[in-house]
């Protein structure tokens, strides 16, 4: 199950575990009363988040759509190698704006 949490700054949510069917209600309440009680961009931490299905990858969009139509955006932090793939698949990674976690510098 996925567990959106706030984080400092008031603009970012945490999520963990699976983005699904089952869960994009609950993350579609959280994310609408992130975009209406913050300012400047949302960000979505995917850094914890395992997989995501088609419905969660509408959520993203339809937050994407969202935020531009305020003026703001909507960045995907850090996701998973797994979620990276499904988003290159669906070409969303030219749409939403993902800023991944750097490789590491070996000596």
């Amino acid at each position: 199950m996925l567990a959106p949490t706030y984080s400092q700054p008031d603009n970012v949510i945490h999520l963990t575990g699976i983005l699904d069917v089952r869960s994009v209600g609950d993350v579609r309440q959280t994310l609408n009363q992130l975009i209406d009680t913050s300012v400047g961009d949302v960000i979505v931490d995917l850094e914890e988040v395992d997989a995501v299905d088609a419905t969660g990858l509408g959520l993203l969009v339809a937050t994407h759509r969202r935020t531009q139509l305020l003026g703001r955006q909507l960045v995907l932090w850090h996701p998973m190698p797994a979620v990276v793939r499904i988003l290159a698949v669906t070409r969303l990674h030219r749409v939403l704006h993902v800023e991944r976690t750097p490789l590491p510098i070996s000596a």
